[in-house]
């Protein structure tokens, strides 16, 4: 053995050593340590809350009081109608959009693609604002045109209604939808159509008896996602729901924190919420799990596209018309809103102006310090949550210490907690010592980063399939540790999978409100909670100058990840 091999051979089992150490498993340990603390903590306090009373003794009357009381049952049976209305139109409009992408010769199915997936980019609550521009019973865009063009004194739209509410928050849904079936469509073998042709199915029949069943595992899941979303969301509740004089779940939490607060309650009424996000999202597994066929002997062939003949065009209108919903209207009404005296002035030179820009950034005190914070917690978050989830992916991926499945389990979890749920677990977990973090960044950093882990750590756990364990192996063979390994033979190869993972944490940050406003204080406001004040005050111009800022940014993060991702292994990012 020659002496340059020995050199080698020694300063590679000193990698990773301090003292003769290695410190890669008290590392990677202690990691899984900090993330069930992170998980466990804010859930354990919200459980101990929602079955103590204010003194501290074990009872169950904060949930006998919820069922008892008219003010928080009818918000239950409101939500119940939005969910249900949420799931069916988004299932209903989505699956034959999905379809006529997937299965027909529809012009510009890629660009369609694009933009289904693109309103994943547009936050709710701003969606919800635009369309408070647009369809606003006196001041709407929309109304406006109505009374010009008709006379009529009442107006054609009223969003601030269950009916409104509703449509917006399926239009911000039905891309989930989208996505499942159209990945559904995509992954059936031409096999079993062509089959049925050559027993004597037309492709309209075959579309009927054979892709529909096979693809209804989707729809159904692409509902239950559209339920669940319509059930935690807070923004567009708060923005539509609460002028209109009625009330969410997740609205009617929040009011619990409002003087004289009732955490107890709130807990209490969290805790069912959460339940349900569960067994929601156990179903919805389970749904995608099914398989209504195997493919046998080798790839299948592609599908053969429908032809829609002289129903092409009107086809292409429809899908133009229901994009039109989520992104052409209201990026159009906040852009007009921008630059307009008020939202509802028609569009000539003489209404233009400057001065909601120059208010932003001159003259509201605000906008400075929320950017900051928002740039401060998006950075910190999306690095500390993309090395987090790395090395989690790592451990579950490598099988590297033991309980690597409760730590699977654990990364995933934060899925089935709403973000409001979490902010009051947050909440009630550290506004006391030892972990006083209540007025701080820190307790944002946290909200963020549990919300945001799920995504990255799935992005990456599918990079590292990937990655042949072998690499690592010889790497090991030659003295480095686990740590050494993960930094400099397994995360360069998981390049775009890194770059994806941490746009995808930075996006979720910037349009992140259902945390942010349980915890938020006046010197820790961020990009969201500062436009959800705005709208309280009815100032739109503002806030559509915010918002268009906040689309240039994600879209800017979204497209820089596409490019990256682009150039490494493939792992596409798709509008956040």
């Amino acid at each position: 053995m020659t002496t340059e091999t020995l050199a080698t051979e020694n300063a590679g089992r000193r990698a990773g050593r301090i003292g003769g150490i290695d410190l890669s498993l008290p590392v990677l340990a202690a990691t899984a340590a900090f993330l069930a603390l992170l998980i466990g903590l804010p859930m354990g306090w919200l459980a101990y809350y929602a079955v103590t009373d204010r003194a501290g003794a074990p009872t169950l009357v904060n949930f006998t009081t919820l069922a008892s009381d008219p003010a928080f049952t009818e918000p239950l049976v409101t939500t119940l109608i939005l969910c249900v209305s949420v799931a069916v139109a988004a299932a209903a409009v989505a699956s034959p959009i999905a379809w006529l992408v997937a299965r027909t010769d529809l012009p510009a199915r890629r660009t369609i693609r694009v933009l289904m997936t693109a309103s994943f980019v547009t936050p709710p609550f701003l969606g919800a604002i635009a369309w408070e521009i647009l369809a606003a019973p006196n001041s709407g865009i929309l109304n406006r045109w109505w009374r010009d063009l008709s006379g009529s004194a009442d107006p054609l739209f009223d969003i601030y209604t269950l009916p409104g509410l509703a449509f917006v928050i399926s239009c911000y849904t039905a891309p989930y939808v989208f996505v499942l079936v159209a990945n559904a469509l995509d992954r059936i073998p031409a096999d079993l159509e062509d089959a049925a042709g050559i027993l004597g199915a037309g492709r309209w029949r075959t579309a009927v008896t054979v892709t529909v069943p096979l693809v209804t595992p989707a729809i159904l899941a692409g509902a239950l996602i559209a339920f669940l979303q319509a059930m935690t969301l807070f923004g567009s509740p708060a923005i539509l729901a609460l002028p209109a004089g009625f009330h969410t779940v997740t609205t009617k939490i929040f009011s619990f924190f409002q003087y004289p607060p009732r955490p107890q309650l709130a807990a209490a009424a969290a805790l069912p919420l959460l339940a349900v996000t569960v067994l929601l999202l156990t179903a919805q597994a389970r749904l995608l799990g099914r398989r209504g066929y195997t493919v046998v002997g080798g790839k299948s062939g592609e599908p053969r596209r429908l032809a829609l003949g002289r129903l092409k065009v009107p086809a292409l209108a429809l899908v133009l018309g229901v994009l039109s919903l989520p992104l052409m209207l209201p990026y159009a009404a906040l852009l007009k809103a921008a630059v307009s005296s008020f939202p509802g002035a028609p569009f000539v030179i003489e209404n233009l102006t400057w001065k909601h820009v120059n208010f932003v950034f001159v003259e509201f005190s605000q906008t400075r310090k929320a950017f900051w914070n928002t740039l401060v917690l998006a950075l910190g978050t999306a690095t500390l949550g993309t090395v987090l989830a790395l090395v989690i992916a790592y451990l579950t991926a490598r099988r590297a210490i033991a309980g690597s499945r409760i730590l699977e389990f654990l990364a995933t979890a934060p899925v089935a907690i709403p973000g409001i749920v979490l902010g009051v677990g947050l909440f009630l977990s550290y506004t006391r010592p030892p972990l006083a973090l209540y007025g701080t960044l820190w307790i944002l950093l946290l909200a963020f980063l549990t919300i945001e882990l799920p995504i990255a750590f799935q992005q990456l756990r599918s990079s590292f399939r990937a990655v042949h364990p072998e690499l690592e192996e010889a790497s090991r063979i030659l003295g480095a540790g686990r740590l050494k390994t993960l930094a400099r033979i397994t995360a360069p190869l998981l390049k775009s999978g890194v770059v994806a993972a941490w746009c995808f944490i930075f996006i979720g940050v910037v349009r992140e409100l259902s945390a942010a406003i349980m915890l938020f204080t006046a010197n820790t406001k961020v990009l969201s909670v500062v436009i959800y004040d705005l709208n309280e005050s009815g100032d739109l111009g503002a806030i559509a100058v915010l918002g268009t800022v906040m689309l240039l940014i994600t879209f800017a993060v979204v497209g820089f990840a596409n490019w990256i991702s682009g150039v490494g292994s493939g792992v596409r990012l798709r509008g956040g």
